[in-house]
Formats: structure tokens, C-alpha cells, sequence
């Protein structure tokens, strides 16, 4: 009754006002006489006029800026995963993405698309974006550094750091000597010129060396602990020297830039000694999310604006601001993670790929059309190197470490990447770097943070010493060896309770190991430890109840189904088990549609097609990243499905086809191991017909008989799921149940999932 009485006015109100609107539009016409109001005669007229309307929208600044959002966020994705794919960091996919958007390419093969995407006066807009995107991305570097780490192991480093500045910084305003007169700016003075291309030189990319550093699993190594520690130091006194030498540029000659730096001193002293105290202050009263208010944010982020305000006065550029702003944050570790997560996504989503594609449109490469000016490329590129690379080597083997880290810390510090990027487009806008030099330059950033993954590796090998994925006391077990993988510690629990199931009563002649990858782009090398303590706590602890001894493994990786592939197939494990993900687009459209164009575009899936892994049409009832672990993973994989599963007293095992022989493996090891009681489904007289598996079941029996107990059956469907906790199933026969669409499959109890 109710919902009639709703729906009667639902009509009423509706159908009444609108009869009400349509009687008022009518009469408002007889208004309209004597106002010279124009109306299209016919209906191309009415046609023109949409089109008039329609390309008057798409023409307007904010659908120019939205259009241009949207084609950058998605190439620069694109390109990124790319790179990542090929062990490269994806910053430099983001650049490559920046500069294939500019003139370099889409300008100069589609000058009229790229005319209309990037109209000149709309890439004003685009600009002040990207400086925002800077701002807070300069922010989170600020607290991304540990100062902690600078006061306990700053001797070292500080000698290291200050020597992979100085040298290059000098060999820069060498360079800068012998091409100043060809390439300098008309009106700009040599010692801007010079400045700018040493600072330019003695970069080092923090961001991407922290990043390499966790996913090559340094980070608790003494050496990882070294180059962080440089890299930190680096970056201080890197943007301290930069904002000296944009005030020096500002101001026209050193004497007069001295009022510039006198006034950036007393701001840091401010910032240090009254806001510092303050913001700690705060951040100890809200260092959770439930009471971090929006008050509270609020200040954090006026102190962020006013600090990027005062230093932009000041004349020593916002970005510097933005990073004191964040170097003085509270300490608290928990408190940066959660404004770090607040500001991040923003930051380096969205408005980040907009700063590498107004850099792009800025690299004409194009105007490097001369051998000699390729020649100087590979000059300035070859003096980066042996400033940075050499100058660090060669101070870190002075103080102590051996060739082999004195190399990688050196090959870490040429990093230079979107730091490198940020000083050049400072040196463009104050027009120090012509478009030709800052061409070369941008190549020169691209061409060092390239090269660090294969110098790295290149190193690795020379010194016969890269390291394993599994420990060497994994790798040489002969026991029985299980791996389980997860991504949520509550996962990685029921993950634990089904591996202990296999193997409880093995007396030690069985292993376990536990691991869990994370992307390296979802980490701060400050909170690494803290992160990894969290994400094992909840395992560790069901280990503890369970009595069963666990080996961990933590990672920070670029590709997380690949790196638990390599692992399980170096480990020569006798069993991965993993927990299966979901699509967010699984049961649309949309996902019917990407399901089928991922098969054909993704890379990894064309790998596995032309090795014979997959077929392109296959009806793969899994998310991506489980398919990827299934096709690269060369130990048997179980793919466990939770619904709840609290025990392991009850198992459904059905058995489709005689090469579900391999299923009766383990379901000896639960009876044996675990006192499971095994209900086998004989699905259509499998087990009947085949000897093997009538012997293997016979041999079961008579060791346990009162545990296994075999039912025929056309189908499962009949069974009462509710009496089972878990059924193991194999691989080709889950796939059937999933393709039959039949409504009951959703009934099923948790399952594992398994291939031979």
C-alpha cells in the first residue's frame, strides 16, 4: 500500500509541474514579440547551430585544460607502465610521454592535431597547473627525508654527497667556458650561464634513487643505508645551492643577490626554530587519521602556501619553500605517512604528468639538427657522468667502502630524473638556457637515470655478487617447501592455516615461507621497517598459534606477479599458494570489453601466447595478476578463494578427468597432516574407469579409511556446500564450473584452486 501511495505521488508531482513548466513556456512566447528574436527557418539551420555550439564548447579554456588532463594522464601512464616493465623507473616513461606529446613528435608529424590539444594560449594554464603539482611534489620530498638518518651517519655521507656536488658543479661551469659564446642567451651573463649548467650537473634524483634503492632490496643494507643517506644530503644542499644561484641570477651580479640570500637565511631560521616547534606541536595532539581534522589540515597546508609564498618574494623560486615546508613536518612517522597519502595521489597522478608534458612541449629536439650539435650532447652527457658518477665513486672508496659500493653509489648518485627536469625548466623560465642547451639537457637527464638499472646490473655481474631472491637456506632445503604470497595480512592468515594443514605433522621436514611485494611506488624509504613489521605482524602471530616455524620475505617491486613468479621458480618450491583478486570492472560491460582487448594489447599476455602458455581466446575465470603468476609460474600454483574458512576438518574434492590424479596428493597430505575427511565426487564415472586412480584411492583407504569416502555423481550441484569447509578443485575443472554460469556455483565453500 505504501509504495502505491508513493508512486500515485510520484506521478502527481512530477506530471504536474511539468504540465505546469510546459503551460508557462507557451504563454512566455507571446513575450517575446517586438525583441527582434532570430529563429532558424529550417532544420539545417537548427543543425548548424548545434555544430556552432558544440565547437564553441569544445574551444573553451576549461574543455581545452580537461582535454589536455586527460590525454597526458593517460599517456604518461602508459608510457610508465611500459618502462616499469622493462626494469626501468617509471618517471622516465613520464618524461619519454612528455616529450612524444611536444614538438619533438605529435607537433611535428600532427602539427594541426597537436595545434588544437595545445593551443599557445592555453598552455598558460598548463603551466601554473604543473607549478602546483611541483609545489606539493616538493612538499612530500621534503618529508620523505629521514633527518634522523643525516644526524647519526652524516660524516660519511656528507663527504660523499659534497664531492659528488662540487666536482661535477665545477666540470659544469667548465663545459659552460668552452660553449657559452655558441650557446648562451643573448644578454645573459657568463656566471648565470655557468651557475646554472654546474647546478644542473651535481643533481641527484632522490625520489628515483630511494625507489631503486627499496626495489633492489638495499634498504637494509649498509650500503642502501649509505647512498639514502648521500642522496638526502644531496638534495639539501643541492636546492640550497640553487636557490643561491637563482638569487645571484635575480639580482644581476653576487654582491647585490647577497640581500636575497641574508632574507632566505632569516626565513630558514624562521621556519626552523618558530614554525618547526609549532607544527611538532600539532602533529603530536593528531597523529591518526580520526583526529586529524579538516582544521588541522588546513594548517599544514597554509603552512605549505605561506612557505612557498614568502621564498617566491624572497626571490629563491616557491619550490624551495615547498620543500623546507615539508623538511619541517613532525617527525612522527605515522603522522607523515598519513599526509603523504592525503597529498601524494594528487600530486603525482593528476597534476605531476602535467609538469612532464609542458616540459615536453618545451624540448624541441627537433632543433638539434646538426652533427656538431649532437656532439655537444654527448659532451655534456659524457661530463654528467664523469662529474657524478666518478666524483661519488671515487670519494666513497676515500672514506672506506669497497670498489663495488664506491660503484654503485655512484651509479646511484647520476641519477637525476624529474629533479633534473625541475632545474632546467627554473633555468628556461629565467631564460639562462636557450631551447637548443635545454634540449641537450633534458636528454642528458634521460640518458643518466637510464643508464643506472643497466650500470647497476653491469656492476653486479663484474663483481660476481647479485644477489638471489631467496636466501641461500631456503634455496637448498630438500624438504617438502611451500610459498605462500599475499597482499593483505588477513589474507596471508587463512593462506598460513591451509599451508600448516599440508604440512603439520612433517616434524621439520617441511618449510614454509611467507612473502609479500608491495609496489615500490606505495613506499617511503623512511617507513620501509614500519611498513614491512604491519604488513607480517597478523601472520607472524597465527604462525605463533599454530607452532609453526615461518621464513619472510619482503619486497618493494615494480612488478609484483612477476617478482612471486621468479621467486617461487628460484626457490624451487613444491607449492605456491596465493589469494585471488577481482576486477573492479568484472560483471560490466566495460569489463567485457577491456577482457577481451587486454588479451590482445597487454605484452605480457602476447609473451605467454606466442610461448604457448595461453590462447588469446581463453575464458580465464581469474583477475590479470593471478593469470600472470598461473603462466609464469613453473611450480604448481593453488589459488585459494576465501568464503569464510575457519577449518579443515571437511574437504569436497570432485574429480572430473583422470588428470585430476594429482589432487589425491594432497588430499593425503590433509588427512595425513590435518585428520581431514575427504569427500570425493566421482563426476561422470572418472574414478571408475580409471585404474590409476582407483589404486590411488584404494592405498588411501587402507591407511585411512574412516577419513576419504567416494560418491558418483553427474554434478556437484546436488551436494550441501554448507557441510564442507574447503574443496579442492583443479584448475580445468573450475574453469568448467565458471563457464556453466549455473547460479549454485555461488554457493560453493572457500575453495583451493589448483594445477598440476
Amino acid at each position: 500500500m505504501k509504495a502505491f501511495k508513493n508512486g500515485f505521488f510520484y506521478i502527481a508531482i512530477i506530471g504536474g509541474f511539468s504540465a505546469l513548466m510546459y503551460w508557462i513556456a507557451l504563454n512566455g512566447i507571446d513575450l517575446e514579440k517586438g525583441r527582434n528574436i532570430i529563429l532558424p527557418e529550417n532544420l539545417k539551420g537548427h543543425w548548424l547551430e548545434f555544430l556552432n555550439a558544440m565547437m564553441h564548447n569544445i574551444q573553451h579554456p576549461l574543455a581545452i585544460l580537461l582535454a589536455q588532463i586527460i590525454t597526458i594522464i593517460l599517456t604518461a601512464r602508459l608510457f610508465g607502465w611500459l618502462f616499469m616493465k622493462i626494469g626501468q623507473p617509471s618517471v622516465i616513461g613520464e618524461i619519454i610521454a612528455g616529450i612524444v606529446l611536444g614538438p619533438s613528435l605529435v607537433g611535428y608529424y600532427f602539427p594541426e592535431f597537436s595545434a588544437a590539444l595545445f593551443p599557445t594560449q592555453s598552455l598558460g594554464n598548463l603551466q601554473f597547473l604543473s607549478q602546483i603539482g611541483l609545489i606539493l611534489f616538493m612538499f612530500v620530498i621534503g618529508m620523505e627525508l629521514d633527518l634522523k638518518v643525516l644526524k647519526n651517519k652524516a660524516h660519511d655521507a656528507v663527504v660523499i654527497s659534497h664531492a659528488s656536488i662540487i666536482i661535477p658543479f665545477a666540470l659544469g661551469m667548465g663545459l659552460a667556458y668552452f660553449i657559452y659564446q655558441s650557446f648562451a642567451p643573448e644578454g645573459i651573463q657568463f656566471l648565470s650561464f655557468g651557475l646554472f649548467l654546474g647546478i644542473a650537473m651535481s643533481i641527484t634524483a632522490f625520489p628515483v634513487l630511494a625507489r631503486i634503492v627499496q626495489e633492489r632490496g638495499l634498504h637494509k643494507t649498509k650500503l642502501g643505508t649509505v647512498v639514502i643517506t648521500c642522496a638526502a644530503a644531496d638534495d639539501i644542499t643541492a636546492w640550497c645551492i640553487l636557490a643561491a644561484v637563482i638569487a645571484i641570477v635575480k639580482a644581476g651580479s653576487f654582491v647585490s643577490s647577497l640581500y636575497i640570500i641574508g632574507m632566505a637565511a632569516l626565513y630558514v631560521l624562521a621556519m626552523i626554530k618558530l614554525v618547526r616547534p609549532f607544527l611538532k606541536r600539532v602533529g603530536d595532539l593528531h597523529n591518526s587519521v580520526e583526529n586529524l581534522s579538516k582544521p588541522i589540515v588546513a594548517i599544514f597546508f597554509l603552512t605549505l602556501i605561506i612557505s612557498s609564498y614568502a621564498t617566491e618574494i624572497i626571490g629563491i623560486h616557491a619550490l624551495f619553500g615547498a620543500f623546507m615546508a615539508g623538511a619541517i613536518m613532525p617527525e612522527n612517522v605515522k603522522f607523515r605517512n598519513i599526509f603523504i597519502e592525503k597529498v601524494e595521489d594528487v600530486a603525482l597522478v593528476l597534476l605531476l604528468p602535467l609538469f612532464f608534458v609542458f616540459t615536453g612541449l618545451r624540448t624541441e629536439i627537433g632543433l638539434l639538427n646538426d652533427p656538431y650539435l649532437w656532439q655537444i650532447t654527448g659532451l655534456i652527457i659524457a661530463v654528467a657522468v664523469v662529474g657524478k658518477f666518478l666524483g661519488s665513486a671515487l670519494a666513497a672508496k676515500f672514506v672506506g667502502q669497497s670498489w663495488k659500493d664506491s660503484l654503485t653509489i655512484g651509479a646511484l648518485m647520476n641519477t637525476r630524473g624529474l629533479m633534473e627536469l625541475i632545474v632546467l625548466n627554473i633555468g628556461f623560465d629565467l631564460g639562462v638556457l636557450s631551447p637548443k642547451i635545454f634540449a641537450m639537457m633534458v636528454i642528458m637527464a634521460l640518458v643518466t637515470t637510464f643508464m643506472t638499472g643497466p650500470t647497476l646490473d653491469f656492476i653486479n655481474w663484474i663483481f660476481k655478487s647479485k644477489e638471489k631472491e631467496v636466501p641461500k637456506e631456503i634455496s637448498e632445503i630438500s624438504k617438502y617447501k611451500i610459498l605462500i604470497s599475499f597482499g593483505n595480512p588477513e589474507r596471508g592468515k587463512l593462506l598460513l592455516r591451509i599451508a600448516h594443514g599440508l604440512i603439520r605433522k612433517l616434524n621439520g621436514n617441511a618449510s614454509l615461507t611467507a612473502v609479500h611485494f608491495t609496489p615500490s611506488n606505495e613506499l617511503y624509504h623512511f617507513n620501509i621497517e614500519t611498513y614491512e613489521r604491519d604488513s607480517f605482524s597478523p601472520v607472524v602471530k597465527e604462525a605463533k598459534l599454530l607452532n609453526q616455524k615461518l621464513t619472510t620475505m619482503f619486497k618493494a617491486s615494480v612488478d609484483v606477479d612477476t617478482d612471486i613468479a621468479d621467486v617461487a621458480n628460484s626457490g624451487d618450491y613444491d607449492l605456491l599458494i596465493i589469494g585471488v583478486g577481482k576486477s573492479i570492472y568484472e560483471g560490466t560491460i566495460l569489463g567485457r570489453f577491456l577482457g577481451f582487448t587486454t588479451r590482445i594489447i597487454n605484452p605480457d599476455r602476447i609473451i605467454n601466447q606466442v610461448t604457448g602458455r595461453e590462447s588469446i581466446f581463453e575464458n580465464s575465470p581469474f583477475d590479470e595478476r593471478t593469470k600472470s603468476i598461473l603462466a609464469k609460474s613453473k611450480v604448481p600454483v593453488g589459488v585459494f578463494i576465501d568464503k569464510g574458512l575457519e577449518k579443515l576438518d571437511r574437504i569436497l574434492m570432485p574429480i572430473h578427468a583422470e588428470q585430476d590424479a594429482f589432487l589425491l596428493n594432497y588430499a593425503q597430505k590433509l588427512i595425513n597432516n590435518s585428520e581431514s575427511q575427504i569427500t570425493i565426487i566421482d563426476m561422470g564415472g572418472t574414478v571408475k574407469d580409471s585404474f590409476v586412480l582407483k589404486e590411488t584411492i584404494r592405498a588411501i583407504e587402507q591407511n585411512a579409511s574412516n577419513h576419504i569416502q567416494l560418491i558418483s555423481s553427474k554434478s556437484i550441484e546436488n551436494e550441501n556446500f554448507s557441510h564442507y569447509d574447503l574443496m579442492l578443485i583443479s584448475n580445468e575443472n573450475w574453469k568448467g564450473l565458471i563457464d556453466s554460469k549455473d547460479s549454485w556455483v555461488s554457493e560453493l565453500p572457500s575453495c583451493l584452486i589448483l594445477n598440476a
